[in-house]
């Protein structure tokens, strides 16, 4: 009864989730049906249109904090107006992550469109057929999920994750795109085995690595790690961006320190935590190896 009574007075949190996430969906489905129309190379141009308009709406911020640092240089200021030239800059770059967040949460329907849209053509047409770049080229190097074929570059639907041989065949459920709504918005989003978490990751992960501050997606084991890199990896090269697992390299390796420096960083939780207590005792920042 006082269940009753509360949930009349407050709501239900998981309803009022539920409308608050909602209309993110249909914008999301609105902007998925307009990309249908749109080739696989004008699919793809929407990550740079998304970067874009992020460095757009960090400007007038990164102007001021260069004045700032440059400022700061200055032989001729006493170290109290250093200290607040730093504080300054310390506040403009909180200014630039809410800016930022605040664009992500404008393109975050269309972006999670691109992603599901990506899904849909590899489940549904069997490949991706793109005017070659350098990043296709460099992954079909390495890949086999990418053929160079004169001027293009053809994405399979077809490669090996962590010694299994998949083929992809998931979309996205709107169920699945407000979990991703809400991984992004830093709710926990509860989900059983079986109901697509790796899938749901795909669309926040894909949103925030657009920024090139660099996305970990952690995981609690070396074997999903590697798995996850793979399985996913394609989704996320596919528009142009790099995809690591730490827990392929030994730590304080170039290498581990090259796969923090990817857009997309897979790896343990206990790799993670480790790595970061290990910079916490290096002598030098040359010697750090996450960001």
């Amino acid at each position: 009864m006082l269940d009753g009574i509360l949930k009349k007075i407050f709501g239900d949190k998981n309803q009022k989730d539920l409308t608050e996430l909602s209309p993110i969906v249909d914008l999301t489905n609105d902007a998925y049906q307009q990309l249908q129309n749109l080739s696989d190379d004008q699919l793809r141009e929407k990550t740079a249109e998304f970067k874009s308009a992020i460095e757009n709406s960090c400007i007038s911020v990164r102007e001021n904090k260069s004045n700032l640092k440059e400022k700061a240089l200055s032989v001729n200021l006493s170290i109290s107006e250093k200290e607040a030239i730093y504080s300054e800059i310390e506040k403009l770059d909180l200014k630039e992550d809410e800016v930022i967040e605040e664009t992500l949460l404008k393109i975050m329907p269309q972006a999670f469109a691109v992603i599901k849209e990506t899904s849909r053509r590899l489940a549904e047409n069997g490949q991706l057929k793109v005017l070659a770049n350098d990043n296709d080229k460099l992954i079909a190097s390495k890949k086999d999920v990418v053929s160079i074929e004169g001027d293009h570059a053809i994405w399979k639907n077809k490669w090996d994750a962590a010694g299994s041989n998949i083929e992809w065949s998931m979309v996205h459920y709107d169920v699945q795109l407000m979990g991703g709504a809400a991984l992004h918005k830093g709710k926990i989003a509860e989900m059983m085995t079986g109901e697509g978490k790796t899938l749901v990751a795909t669309l926040p992960v894909y949103l925030n690595a657009i920024v090139g501050k660099g996305v970990h997606v952690i995981t609690v084991n070396d074997y999903l790690a590697r798995r996850d890199s793979e399985w996913m990896g394609p989704l996320y090269q596919f528009h142009g961006l790099t995809v690591d697992c730490i827990d392929l390299y030994q730590p304080h390796s170039p290498e581990r320190k090259s796969a923090y420096d990817a857009d997309i960083t897979f790896g343990t939780n206990n790799e993670f935590g480790f790595d970061y207590l290990r910079d916490n005792m290096v002598a030098e920042t040359e010697c750090l190896v996450q960001r």
